[in-house]
C-alpha cells in the first residue's frame, strides 16, 4: 500500500516547478489500490494544458518514484 507520505515527499519534487507558473497541488487523498486523487490549484486549476501536467508531469513523476502508484486523477 501506498503510503500519504511518501506521495507528499514526491509532489514536494514537482511544486516549485508548478509554483513558478503560479500553480500548485493538493493532495487529497490515496487509495488502496494506488489512485492518488490531487487538486491542481492556482492557475494549474484553470489552465488548458492541466491534463497534459497532470498525466505527463505529476503522474509520470509519481509512478516512476513509487511503484505502487497506478494512476493520478484530478478531483
Amino acid at each position: 500500500m501506498l503510503d500519504r507520505a511518501q506521495v507528499e515527499n514526491s509532489l514536494n519534487q514537482i511544486r516549485p516547478a508548478l509554483q513558478r507558473d503560479g500553480g500548485n497541488v493538493e493532495l487529497v487523498d490515496v487509495t488502496s489500490d494506488g489512485i492518488v486523487k490531487v487538486k491542481l490549484m492556482g492557475a494549474c486549476g484553470s489552465c488548458p494544458m492541466s491534463m497534459m501536467t497532470l498525466k505527463g508531469g505529476i503522474e509520470a513523476k509519481l509512478k516512476s518514484d513509487l511503484p505502487g502508484v497506478k494512476a493520478v486523477e484530478a478531483v
